[in-house]
C-alpha cells in the first residue's frame, strides 16, 4: 500500500454516489492510500445521502455537506476548505484512475516538493495545451504569453483531475458562486492567469484517468448547443467568439 500522507483527496459530489464508490474502490484496487479523504456533496437528494454516510463508514471519509444545492462553486469551496495537508488531489466523481496513476502521483508529488512555484499538475484534459516545455517522466511547464497564437493558450486551468497545492484559494481567489459551472471553470481560469499561476501538463494526458457516465449516473453537467455543436460555421463562429473574449477578459 502507497500512502501519500501529504495529500488530501478531495472529491465533489453530486446525486452520484455508485460512480463516487466506483471512484473509492479504484483507489483501493491500485492500492493507494491518502493524508485524508474530504467528500464535498452539493445537497444530494435524501436517499443518496444516506448512501453517502454508509460509504463513509466503509472509506472514513470526510463529508462536507449542505442542504441545498448551491453549485459547482460552492462545492469546490468548502470541499477545499476542509482539507488539512498541504497538496490536493482534486478529482470529480465521475473518474477513474488507471493502472499506472501510482507512479504519476508519485512523479507528481516529487516534482511539486523539488519545485515550490508550481501550483498545479493536470492529468487530464480533453486536448493538448499548446505550449509545453519539456521538464521529465512526461511532465512539461505550461507556458503562457498573452501574444502567443490561438486561444487555447488560456486553458492553463482545468476542473479535471488535478493535483494542486491546498492554499489554491488564497492565492487564487474563490471559486465563483451563484453561476453555471462553465462560467465558474472560466473565472478560476482566468483568475490563475492573471494571478501568474504556474503548472504542469503530462504527455499522456487521456490514459492517467478515465471519465465514465453510467446510463443511470450520467453527467449532471449540462452544455449548450453552441458550446457543443460541430456545424462548421458555429464552430468558425465559436472559436471568433472565444479567441476576442478571452484576450479582452484577461486585459480587463
Amino acid at each position: 500500500m502507497a500512502i501519500f500522507s501529504n495529500i488530501s483527496l478531495l472529491i465533489t459530489h453530486y446525486n452520484r454516489t455508485a460512480s463516487l464508490e466506483r471512484l473509492l474502490n479504484s483507489f483501493v484496487d491500485i492500492d493507494i492510500s491518502f493524508g485524508e479523504i474530504v467528500v464535498s456533496d452539493d445537497g444530494s437528494k435524501p436517499e443518496n445521502l444516506k448512501r453517502l454516510t454508509d460509504l463513509q463508514t466503509k472509506f472514513d471519509f470526510k463529508l462536507v455537506s449542505t442542504p441545498i444545492n448551491k453549485g459547482l462553486g460552492n462545492n469546490i469551496n468548502k470541499g477545499q476548505k476542509a482539507v488539512s495537508k498541504p497538496l490536493t488531489l482534486y478529482v470529480q466523481e465521475d473518474f477513474i484512475p488507471c493502472g499506472d496513476f501510482l507512479n504519476y502521483l508519485t512523479q507528481a508529488e516529487e516534482i511539486m516538493i523539488a519545485k515550490p512555484e508550481l501550483d498545479i499538475i493536470r492529468f487530464y484534459a480533453y486536448f493538448k495545451y499548446p505550449y509545453l516545455k519539456p521538464y521529465k517522466n512526461g511532465f512539461s511547464e505550461m507556458i503562457f504569453k498573452l501574444w502567443y497564437p490561438g486561444y487555447k493558450k488560456f486553458y492553463m486551468y482545468s476542473d479535471h483531475p488535478h493535483l494542486r497545492r491546498s492554499n489554491f484559494l488564497e492565492k487564487f481567489g474563490y471559486y465563483t458562486e451563484g453561476v453555471k459551472g462553465d462560467v465558474t471553470e472560466y473565472n478560476m481560469m482566468m483568475s490563475f492567469l492573471k494571478n501568474r499561476g504556474k503548472g504542469m501538463f503530462h504527455q499522456h494526458y487521456r490514459t492517467i484517468f478515465n471519465q465514465e457516465n453510467s446510463s443511470a449516473e450520467p453527467s449532471t453537467m449540462k452544455r449548450d448547443f453552441w458550446r457543443e455543436s460541430n456545424n462548421p460555421l458555429i464552430k468558425l463562429m465559436r472559436h471568433g467568439y472565444r479567441h476576442l473574449k478571452f484576450n479582452i477578459d484577461y486585459l480587463k
